[in-house]
């Protein structure tokens, strides 16, 4: 099939990438399939997910991902003793009222896409395939075959340069033949996998609900919008009876690709570096792009295990870990594989802090916005949020509890291997154990009276009841032993713990004091404040640190409001009802402004909280 972009000629190029990586996996994701080209060369080696966002293009993978070869036909050929080849292009057609094709896109409907012969015949054998498959006659492997068989034929009968953004307005002799319906051109294998699925979604989208190894991307490169490109194609494969309009017959109703938007493209490829849940990232590239490839590594590298992408061209081959090795060099089309691990597991601070999110990341993180310049994590906590996201510039942590920001200040500007060393050492001085009330005591009392380091209320906590940190109005440490310990899980969670952006900012301080308008306009500012209505041990006001009562939830939504006007964008974790109570002040609040609220999961075992997501944005 005539198609854009597509990669035939490259295939053995991509396999070579990825031999000489020694990627490896089950499930291997088309996520720009066109043609389906990809999909079909690598379908006897992997569980092939596939997806484009032009029905066209779905019912093609579909053909060749749910077939090994031609089908049978075993149930058509019963009744007709034929093949539906024979059978289709061997049926007479006469125009009907209801015939799109003929209506639209010959000289009948005034335009010359085919001939009125042509179009006939595609009207009807479209019409008779789903007549056909509704009476069951045709299995849907089957019916999709026969689709992107026809779909494939009208391409040789059309009288284009190959696109549909245009026709000729002579008729080209490939045009002046007659269609004849042949089988759809596709690699033949032993067998499929079942486990196979193909998608019709925004690329963008679908990347939030899926997962596995191998990915592979090739977005539009170029302003060429594809739904433009092939919009006759896309109308004979759904045969809906779209509203058409202008001279070259284009849908009314469609979406446009932000891969080809100037502005919009280079955005597109950062949320979709953010979401993309695979291990392994292969980009097709090109060095005419709209969006210069020197960007487009630059920005795979802040999502990239160790930072480190690979360049691999079809003409010469280059590596690339930290430093680019190349530069754009004139206007020869050079075509580029782009490769690099996701990083992609999400860091659990070695701080266990009532409220943390480290359970909800995924759900949080889905709602993010295409673009995240500044993340600030407006009341940090142990820092599961903001250290896991990637922000294209800056992450800031703010934190107004000064004992829970100096342990995370210690965590991360301290070695990681002197501070497990210190931390073994204080642990073996004290003698602390899981249960052991004496030691404990013992070593919290020091801690209270003598040594009252972040080193030493990091500790203390670990082997506090349930992680707590808890005060008296003295701000002594008044929590008691607990059954947790210092062992190689919490060894792992210190040595692990950094901030995947590349650059972050350490702040103590009330939120209230933050002036919002000393951040760039795309500043994402996240709240996870203590929940009104959950009536926490830690949010009394009793226990040395200030409580959080209805007047300090007012004061919260009136900043966040003040955000919202100043045009910034916010998200907001909270719970709108618990154990039968509802947060009737942020509930009203939202109805007001007419805020976005999303489910975003359950945390709590003996009384569990239904979490929301409260956003400014779609």
């Amino acid at each position: 099939m005539r198609f854009l972009g597509n990669k035939q000629q490259l295939l053995p190029f991509i396999e070579e990438v990825i031999n000489k990586y020694n990627i490896e996996g089950e499930t291997f994701a088309d996520l720009f399939a066109g043609a389906g080209s990809v999909g079909d060369y690598f379908k006897g080696n992997y569980t092939i997910l596939s997806n484009d966002y032009l029905y066209f293009s779905k019912v093609v993978n579909d053909a060749k991902l749910l077939n090994n070869e031609i089908p049978k036909f075993d149930r058509f050929k019963t009744k007709f003793q034929c093949s539906p080849f024979e059978w289709f292009n061997n049926k007479e057609y006469k125009s009907k009222v209801h015939f799109f094709v003929y209506n639209n896109y010959s000289p009948v409907g005034e335009r010359m896409y085919f001939t009125e012969e042509n179009a006939i015949k595609i009207d009807g054998i479209r019409i008779d395939m789903e007549e056909l498959y509704k009476d069951n006659i045709l299995e849907y492997n089957e019916y999709s075959f026969l689709l992107a068989s026809l779909l494939e034929s009208v391409t040789k009968v059309s009288n284009t340069s190959g696109t549909y953004q245009a026709y000729f307005k002579f008729w080209e002799s490939r045009s002046s033949k007659l269609l004849v319906l042949r089988p759809l051109e596709m690699t033949e294998t032993l067998s499929v996998n079942k486990n196979n699925i193909v998608y019709n979604k925004n690329t963008n989208q679908l990347v939030r609900e899926i997962s596995g190894d191998i990915a592979y991307i090739d977005p539009p490169y170029t302003t060429t919008q594809y739904v433009n490109s092939y919009h006759v194609l896309e109308t004979i494969a759904k045969y809906d009876y779209p509203e058409v309009f202008g001279i070259t017959g284009r849908r009314k109703k469609r979406e446009f690709s932000g891969y080809s938007n100037n502005k919009l493209a280079l955005y597109e490829f950062e949320d979709l570096f953010r979401q993309i849940d695979f291990e392994h990232i292969l980009v097709s590239y090109s060095n005419q792009s709209i969006v210069p490839i020197e960007e487009i590594i630059e920005l795979a590298r802040k999502f990239a295990v160790d930072n480190i992408v690979h360049v691999e061209s079809n003409e010469y081959r280059e590596y690339s870990t930290n430093n680019l090795s190349y530069k754009r060099k004139g206007n020869k089309l050079k075509e580029y594989i782009i490769y690099f691990r996701k990083n992609r597991g999400n860091i659990k601070s070695p701080l266990n802090y009532s409220g943390s999110k480290d359970v909800l990341l995924p759900s949080i993180f889905k709602e993010l916005p295409k673009h995240v310049g500044t993340f600030v994590d407006m009341m940090g906590g142990a820092f599961n949020v903001g250290a896991n996201v990637f922000a294209i510039d800056k992450v800031i942590y703010n934190e107004f509890n000064p004992f829970i920001f100096d342990i995370i200040d210690m965590l991360l500007s301290n070695d990681k291997v002197s501070l497990v060393k210190e931390i073994q050492e204080t642990v073996n001085q004290y003698s602390l154990e899981k249960k052991n009330k004496e030691n404990y005591i013992n070593f919290r009392n020091i801690y209270n009276n003598l040594k009252k380091t972040p080193l030493n209320l990091f500790i203390l906590q670990m082997y506090s009841f349930q992680n707590i940190i808890r005060f008296n109005s003295k701000h002594q440490m008044n929590t008691p032993t607990g059954n947790n310990e210092f062992n190689e899980g919490s060894i792992q969670r210190i040595k692990n713990f950094n901030v995947k952006s590349t650059s972050f900012e350490l702040i103590n301080g009330n939120y209230l004091d933050l002036d919002p308008t000393m951040y760039p306009k795309d500043t994402i500012f996240y709240f996870d404040p203590p929940y009104f209505i959950t009536n926490s041990e830690y949010i009394d006001g009793k226990r040395g640190m200030n409580g959080w009562d209805s007047n300090q939830e007012t004061e919260l939504l009136q900043y966040i409001s003040k955000l919202n006007d100043l045009g910034y964008k916010f998200m907001l974790s909270n719970v709108l009802e618990h154990r039968g109570k509802m947060n009737n002040i942020l509930i009203e609040w939202i109805d007001t402004h007419d805020f976005e609220v999303v489910d975003i999961g359950r945390t709590g075992i003996k009384f569990p909280r239904y979490e929301v997501l409260i956003k400014n944005f779609d």
